[in-house]
């Protein structure tokens, strides 16, 4: 993507990584645009997996080689996890993937809550942060939704304000939108959700990708994300402030452990797949080290990674953004004015008119203009090829 590289951000070395990138549809090298829905994976994440089926696939705390390298992988995750996270590898919990750990840990919340009790979700949010804490309106819980601006698709955060109470629980809401890209003040509302004496959980699925993560300056009760969002294999993880995995209790099997965070991890974990989530972590802080040598630690080469790519990300979207704006009856959804890209993740969704296309025998032909602009807006150097016709969904499985 010429005109993009930057000294700190070398985009040929990155996708040396992927062997996936080699694909190819038609004869044309594929291009993976439906990064909402998961990410590429890089070969040490493979290498990572296959590491692991061969040379310690067993269950955990058995008195043998391969059991004992088991523990130590899920170890090594819980460690690489802790970094990206920044907190205590004892406050990572692995899950099947987000929705699964989110309705886990809303069910061991809902034990403490009575008739009456509230909880704050909002507009924004996927409904894997929505329909667990709906769920427990069978308790007799009370749901409030928080509204949004139309305008440029952001939190009401008057209407937040007004939402929350001296009766709230508990405030979920998202980093990031997987539909907009709008980036919420989440730091700002925990204060908010903290005041009030509720908890806040933060579904960061959708930011994890595309910024750092500090629990420890968010001050957040309980955050979750997708590794597969950046990297890794389909799972999910769940940080939890210490006190609260071992104050809540997780609905589990009488044998097993009360110990947090295991007691928290139903059943016989995907170990592999543990194993190339610490792999997917160690690709990030690799591609840190390659743009910052200077690097002391993981956490600090997580960082550089998270600023180098953040950098070309921004002048990514910028060009797609102009180019989009300058195609007649477009509407883009979600913050558009440079000056507030802070306020946005490079996740972009717009609506086409419908003289955009014409009538049905010109729809394959206003498909190649729209490409034509997004391949030049990306500076994507491809061939022209078919685009497909259909529109991704808005809200995909976590």
């Amino acid at each position: 993507m010429q005109g993009t590289e930057s000294k700190t951000f070398d985009i040929a070395w990155v996708r040396e990584q992927f062997p996936s990138l080699q694909l190819r549809v038609d004869g044309h090298v594929a291009a993976f645009l439906d990064g909402p829905a998961g990410t590429q994976v890089p070969k040490q994440v493979m290498d990572a997996i296959q590491n692991y089926l061969l040379n310690a696939n067993a269950n955990t705390y058995g008195a043998f080689l391969t059991s004992r390298r088991t523990n130590e992988t899920i170890l090594s995750a819980r460690g690489a996890m802790a970094d990206l996270f920044n907190c205590g590898p004892n406050e990572v919990v692995f899950g099947q993937n987000m929705t699964t750990i989110t309705f886990a840990l809303a069910r061991a919340i809902g034990r403490e809550l009575k008739p009456g009790d509230e909880i704050v979700v909002t507009t924004l949010d996927h409904d894997a942060n929505v329909a667990p804490w709906r769920a427990l309106e069978e308790k007799g819980v009370i749901i409030r939704q928080v509204d949004i601006r139309e305008a440029d698709c952001t939190l009401d955060l008057e209407d937040l304000k007004r939402k929350i109470s001296a009766r709230t629980r508990l405030v979920a809401v998202g980093y990031a939108s997987n539909i907009v890209g709008t980036i919420n003040p989440v730091a700002e509302i925990t204060k908010l959700a903290h005041a009030a004496g509720a908890l806040m959980f933060i579904d960061a699925v959708h930011y994890a990708p595309h910024g750092p993560v500090d629990v420890k300056a968010l001050d957040c009760d309980f955050l979750a994300c997708s590794p597969y969002k950046f990297f890794g294999p389909h799972m999910g993880t769940l940080y939890g402030k210490k006190e609260h995995l071992e104050r809540f209790k997780p609905y589990k099997v009488r044998p097993a452990t009360d110990t947090s965070p295991e007691c928290w991890e139903t059943g016989t974990q995907v170990q592999e797949l543990i194993a190339g989530i610490a792999a997917a972590v160690d690709y990030i802080a690799e591609l840190g080290r390659h743009c910052d040598a200077t690097v002391k630690n993981r956490r600090e080469a997580l960082l550089a990674a998270y600023r180098a790519t953040r950098a070309y990300e921004t002048g990514l979207v910028t060009r797609l953004i102009e180019g989009l704006l300058a195609i007649p009856n477009v509407r883009i959804f979600g913050v558009t004015d440079p000056k507030r890209f802070d306020e946005r993740c490079s996740t972009l969704s717009f609506r086409l008119g419908r003289d955009v296309f014409g009538r049905t025998r010109n729809l394959h032909l206003g498909w190649q203009f729209l490409r034509f602009e997004f391949v030049r807006a990306a500076r994507c150097r491809t061939k022209r090829r078919r685009a497909p016709h259909r529109s991704g969904a808005l809200q995909h499985r976590r």
